[in-house]
């Protein structure tokens, strides 16, 4: 199975994996019922601080993806969020579901790596 990034504001690609968000705040105008969400994992997502200090500023994304794996190693239920993903994929795929406008400098982009590295799919 498959690890797949999705933005939360796009029609569901793919309703049948499990599908997580990762954000720490809840996407506005999206409803519960729409997300069609399995799960949300805001313990997971980056620091207020840190969401605020990047600000979705491209220049900064190579120092924020550094702090967030950096609060990533320092966050006890990483361990609990790996088991989980690495489980689902058993049987099928998992979807990270974030709301950044932003495709390429996002918590979801570094969240898919780190874990890539960490279940053997990297």
């Amino acid at each position: 199975m498959e690890l797949k990034l999705e933005r939360i504001y796009d029609k569901p690609q793919d309703l049948s994996g499990y599908r997580i968000l990762v954000d720490r705040l809840w996407p506005r105008g999206i409803s519960k019922v729409n997300a069609k969400l399995d799960q949300w994992e805001k313990q997971i997502a980056p620091s207020k601080e840190l969401r605020s200090w990047f600000s979705h500023d491209p220049k900064k994304f190579p120092d924020f993806k550094q702090k967030y794996l950096d609060e990533l190693k320092q966050n006890d239920q990483v361990a609990d969020f790996v088991s989980l993903v690495q489980d689902k994929l058993k049987a099928e795929n998992v979807i990270l579901l974030y709301g950044a406008k932003d495709r390429e400098h996002n918590q979801a982009v570094v969240l898919k790596q780190y874990l890539d590295a960490h279940l053997g799919q990297a």
